[in-house]
């Protein structure tokens, strides 16, 4: 009995921190991506990460882009975009690979 519960424990444990990653079903398509000045880029180390439209649950809003230092050398950013799935559009948010 104690070691069916403490079996249970940890694995209620494991879900309580692994992250929850809820997808919000936009029903209106996001708008073309917007032309942005660049600028000087800082440094040979700097990768431009473009704007996108981000969902404030009413409306699309610009987040402009913005010129950032890869986390590790050879890094690629994968830009944030949005998906069609089930009717609608989901955000898939940009990252490092």
């Amino acid at each position: 009995m104690f070691l069916q519960r403490l079996i249970g424990l940890v694995f209620v444990s494991g879900l309580a921190l692994s992250p929850v990653t809820a997808e919000v079903l936009i029903r209106v398509a996001p708008p073309h991506l917007q032309v942005e000045h660049r600028g000087q880029r800082p440094s040979p180390n700097h990768v431009w990460i473009n704007g996108y439209h981000r969902w404030d649950g009413n409306a699309y809003r610009w987040d402009g882009g913005r010129w950032e230092q890869r986390p590790r050398p050879h890094a690629v950013w994968v830009a944030h975009r949005y998906e069609h799935r089930r009717g609608g559009w989901v955000y898939v948010q940009g990252h490092w690979r």
